[in-house]
């Protein structure tokens, strides 16, 4: 790497090589050309004169990009498309006259954004499916294990470490439902020319929209594009061909919609919400010392305190998350703002937010998992702050226990409000250590005449286990029906990077 260059975080230090790999200029450039000879071997089917050899030669030096013939060229002309275009010719001479026949430069820059949304949505899938795999089975072997609750930061009623991580899960399993959606809803642009009209096209085949047609129909089914198959080409039949299932935008401008940048970009910000959720709680519970994300052996946390163990990889994925959030309103503002069939203010914006999102997506699910294959529970310091709350969590409990040992309800909600106060004022004042407060409690309980029970009875009140509710079987519940038949139909897709097991 050059070092005298700035180069994005996102180049090597976050990103994986196989998300870098899709926004290459490599896989660019030859998909340019992938679509040149796509458009070729569609247009000498429905009879234009290109010939087997043409085609052949194009496909001879596809991957074989002549890089310094096309910045040259470029630097000269001031167009980017036409620059590979005449650099490709150089390499394919029979076939320079017809390479992109008929077409604009659209052809080949949105429908390579097209086959890089679709491999690039794939890859994120895999990632995400990784991450839901590693919580399911996180949520599964801690769903009977009890933690203190949380609402408003502040203690309350006993929840399960499984039925919380229960909750990220679904956050992650609703974000692929949403990128599934959207995956859907990808479509080519086809081959259409100016304005997305096909008049071009209407005089290559003398007025023919059968032809026009299903030159679209026959390009996408080179990219695997719908139901329609290059096999079931008849050219002596071109009406039986069945163009209206191929998967390319019914009607275009010179652009694909950019509504669906949108659909993506969006659907991407909310895997890194989901991701921030999760993260910013293991920061919340590792100050606490109760959970805490994976330490290496000879990892430093600070320069100056040599003690502290940072949420380091939790802290870059709300960083990263952050940055994801705010890419929505640049997609949003080229969709709004794209003016009748286009214009080209789209242009740079696009080249920088698409494959940003896509890679920050990629580092912060790489650090998810690394986090979620290795959280460590401090089960110690769980019973302690567990133990130190209980006889407040306890209070209605204590309240039923009275009352159904003959005690007015108002009046026992009256006692043991004001007790629970009192315990609270002197555990902040130093007065006593949080350890006492069960025993201060049951002091102040089996003092009280009016209160009907001993200390026995309220001892017997402090079981966590008993605080939990249904929490583990909604883990169960919600694994079984949902998240298990979900990972078993998409095993195959599953991916847990090598790279980020701890």
């Amino acid at each position: 790497m050059d070092t005298s260059a700035y180069h994005s975080p996102f180049d090597g230090r976050y990103t994986s090589a196989e998300m870098n790999k899709i926004f290459s200029d490599d896989r660019k450039f030859s998909t340019w050309r992938r679509l040149w000879v796509a458009l070729a071997k569609a247009e000498q089917a429905l009879g234009l004169d290109i010939s087997d050899e043409q085609i052949a030669e194009m496909e001879q030096y596809v991957n074989d990009i002549n890089y310094d013939i096309a910045n040259a060229r470029e630097r000269e002309v001031r167009h980017d498309v036409m620059a590979h275009v005449y650099a490709f010719g150089q390499q394919a001479k029979s076939a320079a006259g017809i390479i992109h026949l008929g077409a604009t430069s659209c052809y080949v820059t949105d429908n390579t954004d097209i086959l890089n949304l679709r491999d690039a949505i794939d890859l994120v899938y895999g990632k995400l499916l990784g991450v839901i795999q590693l919580l399911a089975n996180f949520a599964s072997a801690e769903k009977d294990s009890p933690i203190l609750g949380s609402t408003h930061y502040q203690p309350a009623t006993p929840t399960t470490i499984g039925k919380r991580a229960s909750l990220w899960l679904q956050n992650f399993v609703n974000n692929f439902e949403e990128l599934k959606f959207v995956r859907s809803q990808l479509k080519m642009l086809g081959c259409r020319g100016a304005t997305g009209s096909s008049e071009t096209f209407m005089k290559l085949f003398h007025g023919n929209e059968t032809k026009c047609k299903a030159l679209d129909a026959l390009i996408a089914a080179q990219f695997n594009f719908g139901v329609v198959s290059w096999d079931s080409f008849d050219p002596d039949n071109i009406r039986a061909f069945d163009t209206d299932n191929a998967r390319i935008f019914p009607v275009s401008g010179q652009t694909y919609p950019r509504n669906l940048d949108l659909q993506v970009i969006n659907a991407l910000a909310a895997i890194a919400a989901s991701a921030y959720k999760m993260a910013q709680d293991i920061r919340l519970l590792q100050h606490d010392k109760e959970i805490e994300e994976p330490f290496g052996k000879s990892q430093i946390g600070s320069s100056a305190m040599a003690y502290k163990r940072n949420p380091m990889r939790c802290e870059r994925i709300c960083s990263i998350a952050g940055y994801v959030s705010g890419l929505p309103i640049m997609a949003w503002r080229t969709a709004a703002t794209q003016m009748l069939e286009r214009t080209l203010d789209d242009s740079a914006g696009r080249r920088v937010y698409i494959p940003d999102a896509f890679r920050a997506t990629d580092a912060i699910l790489r650090l998810c998992s690394n986090v979620t294959n290795g959280l460590v529970i401090n089960r110690g310091i769980v019973a302690a702050h567990l133990d130190a709350e209980l006889p407040f969590m306890a209070t209605e409990a204590t309240i039923m226990k009275a009352v159904e040992k003959g005690a007015d309800r108002q009046a026992m909600h009256a006692k043991i409000r004001d007790y629970s106060m009192e315990l609270s004022r002197m555990v902040k004042n130093g007065e006593i250590p949080a350890s006492r407060v069960k025993e201060k409690m049951a002091f102040f309980i089996h003092d009280d005449p009016d209160i009907p029970l001993s200390c026995e009875d309220f001892y017997s009140l402090l079981d966590a286990s008993k605080l939990i509710g249904r929490c583990p079987s909604q883990v169960d519940d919600y694994l079984n029906a949902v998240v298990d038949r979900m990972l078993l139909i998409n095993r195959d897709k599953v991916v847990i990077d090598s790279t980020v097991k701890v």
